[in-house]
């Protein structure tokens, strides 16, 4: 299927592996010039070796506000413009209410949600001018159904998900869309950090199986081609059946 979207750019971040590299495969198979962005320039060169194209490599870490600046900057003068942007990032420590400090808060919602907010408020304005772009947040299926002893996750991407909702309806009709695709269980790095048992894991979910990281890349993808520029302000899950809400 032809998305449309061959020759834009794209910016993606927490790239270096998981869902965030399967995103970046996706949209280079359309045609796309990726930045790959991630903290460790070792798994960032690795990563790149499996992307078409021609993509970039930035190091960056978005917990520090002054790296995110750097990283913006290195990421228009590689491509000339961003038209699309996949924000994404690894999630804070686990734990409870009891178990989790206040002190820890702050640093999640960095990561997790401010990081997103500075990226849209440098980027998106200049898809504006030119009438047209694309910005999809991976956040998580905790944004729906909050998981167990993940609090600090929880809480940001929750937030995250009201700031994109409120940018979206605000950009519609300068022809930017702003989505977020909710995730689910998938075979990554970060699941097998989290569980010992990851058969047991997939049992649980209605499909039986764990997500496909390539699977989910192709929808992050479907969310940035033209045929989807009527989804806006959408929340996407990819979670295998997992949320029992009915919305």
């Amino acid at each position: 299927m032809d998305l449309g979207i061959a020759g834009r750019t794209a910016l993606v971040t927490g790239a270096s592996g998981g869902l965030g590299l399967a995103s970046a495969q996706a949209l280079a198979s359309a045609g796309v010039r990726v930045a790959l962005v991630a903290r460790s320039a070792d798994r960032l060169n690795a990563a790149a070796a499996t992307v078409e194209g021609d993509p970039v490599t930035i190091t960056a870490d978005l917990s520090q506000p002054g790296d995110i600046d750097d990283m913006l900057t290195a990421s228009r003068q590689a491509l000339g413009g961003i038209d699309i942007l996949v924000a994404n990032a690894g999630g804070p420590p686990p734990g409870n209410f009891a178990s989790t400090d206040l002190g820890a808060y702050p640093d999640a919602l960095q990561l997790n949600l401010l990081s997103t907010v500075a990226m849209c408020k440098d980027l998106i304005p200049s898809m504006q001018e030119r009438g047209w772009g694309r910005v999809v947040a991976i956040t998580s299926i905790s944004v729906r159904q909050p998981i167990d002893q993940l609090i600090l996750s929880n809480t940001a991407r929750a937030g995250l998900t009201a700031f994109l909702k409120t940018t979206a309806t605000e950009v519609a009709s300068d022809g930017v869309t702003v989505n977020t695709v909710q995730p689910g269980l998938h075979a990554t790095d970060r699941l097998t950090q989290l569980y010992d048992d990851l058969e047991v894991v997939a049992s649980r979910l209605p499909t039986g199986v764990l997500g496909d990281p390539g699977d989910f890349g192709r929808v992050v993808a479907f969310v940035c081609s033209e045929s989807a520029r009527s989804i806006t302000g959408a929340s996407i899950p990819v979670d295998g059946g997992a949320a029992q809400g009915l919305q």
